[in-house]
């Protein structure tokens, strides 16, 4: 049984754990607002970019000289996952749920016979698949010093990735993250973004007919590598708002969990107190009747 000591310890390390939990918590809330609002502002682009694309793909399908980025290599035999996640921990299941997710598509394309490669943005996914698929990783990218996510950093992974894709090193690619929908639940996301791949808006009974110029294809193969980026960027500022929520939850629970250990060490400290003096007094009633 530990002692008055021990028990006291205990407690003051356990308070000094609350309160930085609850300042990570409140850290957490203030930065969580920024990127939401960041995320839910970057949605509405990202819609009608969507909703352009896909009459261009429409328009421009079946046409052996679209561009290579829409139409595939013809092959899918190697694929490319670049999947992000967060440079930092202690955001409870953030990054476990999007690794997973990746880990199960990469596990299911080995066993077919496909090629896998692995690109990880964020450390903390890198560290997870370095376990089981270490050989499949080939490159990383590092946000540890960006503040804030910007435009210019997604269009620097779009870039990488499009060099690959040019160079014939993949047929397929992938993206792996969390898209917000509120501070305890964020939806681990899987979007195809070589060959593009764009959904028809919801509610459009009859899609709507235009007339291009210059033609389909040259204006996607100027489009194409904007509408990656611009999918990257939309992945990277879900993931941002994702794991301010996640960390703003985990450290809300941490700190509740801290509270019920310091009141059960209190009873324990006090129960252990008790008996303590208990015992002094029937050691000093014992030593007076002896007498």
């Amino acid at each position: 049984m530990p002692s008055l000591k021990d028990l006291k310890i205990r407690i003051d390390s356990v308070k000094s754990t609350r309160k930085i939990t609850k300042a990570m918590q409140m850290v957490a809330a203030a930065k969580l607002r920024k990127a939401e609002e960041q995320a839910q502002a970057a949605r509405p682009y990202a819609e009608r970019m969507n909703a352009v694309m896909s009459n261009l793909a429409k328009a421009a399908a079946g046409n052996e000289s679209a561009p290579t980025l829409l139409r595939g290599t013809g092959s899918d035999q190697t694929h490319l996952l670049v999947v992000a996640t967060a440079e930092r921990g202690l955001c409870g299941g953030f990054n476990s749920s999007i690794v997973k997710l990746a880990r199960q598509e990469a596990n299911r394309l080995i066993k077919s016979g496909k090629t896998v490669k692995i690109l990880s943005v964020g450390k903390k996914g890198r560290e997870q698949l370095r376990r089981d698929l270490s050989a499949h990783l080939i490159d990383h990218v590092d946000l540890s010093e960006v503040k804030q996510i910007r435009y210019s950093n997604a269009a620097d992974i779009a870039s990488g990735i499009l060099e690959r894709f040019n160079a014939g090193e993949f047929d397929v690619c992938k993206i792996y993250f969390n898209t917000f929908q509120s501070v305890i639940s964020q939806i681990p996301t899987e979007v195809q973004l070589i060959p593009a791949k764009f959904e028809d808006e919801e509610g459009d009974s009859e899609p709507a007919f235009y007339d291009y110029e210059p033609d389909e294809e040259e204006i996607l193969a100027d489009l194409l590598p904007r509408a990656v980026a611009s999918q990257i960027f939309t992945a990277l500022l879900e993931n941002n708002a994702s794991e301010h929520g996640a960390r703003m939850s985990a450290m809300d629970n941490a700190t509740r969990n801290a509270g019920d250990m310091i009141d059960r060490l209190t009873i324990q400290y006090n129960r252990s107190r008790q008996a303590a003096i208990t015992n002094e007094l029937i050691e000093i009633i014992s030593g007076a009747e002896a007498l």
